[in-house]
C-alpha cells in the first residue's frame, strides 16, 4: 500500500488519505500554521489531522461566541471528536432508581391530582356531614361546625401540599436535565453540519484541482499532437 510522509506530524497515512493545504479552508489553515509555521499551502497533511483542526477551530469560535466552554459543549466536542453518539454519554435519569421518599411523593401527587381523589374525598365529607346532622343528631361526634372534620382538612392539607412540592421539584429537575440534553442535541446537529459543510467545500475544492491538472495534461497533449503535425 503507497503511503505518504505528513508535513505536520511526520508519520506516514495511506495515500487516499492525503490531503493538499490548497483545498483547505484559510481559516483552517491559519490555525494550522500556528502550531506548525513552516507548514505552507504545497504542504500536505492527513485526512485525520485535517479533522482534528477543524474541530479545533469549531471550539475556538465557540469559545468567541458564547464566552467559555461549558461542560455541556465538551461533551459534544468530546462526542464528535469521538465519533461517537452522544445519547451514550447522556445520563437517562428515568433509568435511575428511586428511592421510597420518591416513590411515595409520586404515587401522591399522583393520586392528590386526579379526579378518584376528588370525587372519593367529597363522598367522604359528604357522609361525614350526613351522619353527624342526620343519622347522629343526639350523639354526634363531630357535631357543628364540625371542628374535628376541619382539623382533618387541615392535617391532610398540610402534609400533602410538601409532597406534592417534592414530587414537583424532582420534575422540575427532569425537565432541566431534558433541557440540557435537547440543548447539546441541537449543538451537535449544528457542528456537524458546519463540518458538514467544510467537507463540501474541500471535496469541491479537490475536483476543481483535479479537472485544472486534468486540464493542463490535456493541453499539453495538444501542444504535442499540434507540434507534430506542423512537422
Amino acid at each position: 500500500m503507497k503511503t505518504f510522509v505528513s508535513d505536520i506530524s511526520k508519520e506516514e497515512f495511506p495515500v487516499s488519505d492525503r490531503i493538499s493545504a490548497k483545498t483547505v479552508r484559510k481559516s483552517v489553515l491559519s490555525l494550522i500554521q500556528k502550531d506548525h509555521p513552516n507548514f505552507s499551502a504545497d504542504n500536505y497533511l492527513s485526512f485525520s489531522e485535517l479533522n482534528f483542526y477543524r474541530e479545533k477551530y469549531i471550539s475556538e469560535s465557540l469559545t468567541k461566541e458564547i464566552g467559555d466552554i461549558t461542560e455541556l459543549e465538551r461533551t459534544v466536542l468530546s462526542s464528535l471528536s469521538e465519533n461517537t453518539l452522544l445519547t451514550d454519554k447522556i445520563d437517562n435519569s428515568d433509568s435511575q432508581s428511586l428511592s421510597i421518599g420518591q416513590r411515595i411523593a409520586d404515587k401522591v401527587a399522583s393520586f392528590g391530582g386526579s379526579w378518584t381523589f376528588i370525587i372519593s374525598f367529597g363522598v367522604f365529607i359528604f357522609i361525614w356531614i350526613c351522619a353527624n346532622v342526620y343519622w347522629l343528631a343526639n350523639k354526634a361526634f363531630d357535631p357543628y361546625p364540625f371542628i374535628l372534620l376541619n382539623l382533618i382538612l387541615s392535617c391532610l392539607a398540610a402534609l400533602q401540599a410538601p409532597v406534592i412540592m417534592m414530587s414537583q421539584n424532582r420534575q422540575e429537575e427532569k425537565d432541566r436535565e431534558r433541557g440540557k440534553n435537547d440543548y447539546m442535541i441541537n449543538l451537535k446537529s449544528e457542528l456537524e453540519i458546519r463540518m458538514l459543510h467544510e467537507k463540501l467545500d474541500h471535496l469541491i475544492l479537490n475536483q476543481q484541482q483535479e479537472l485544472l491538472e486534468v486540464q493542463k495534461a490535456q493541453i499539453e497533449i495538444l501542444k504535442d499532437i499540434h507540434g507534430h503535425v506542423e512537422k
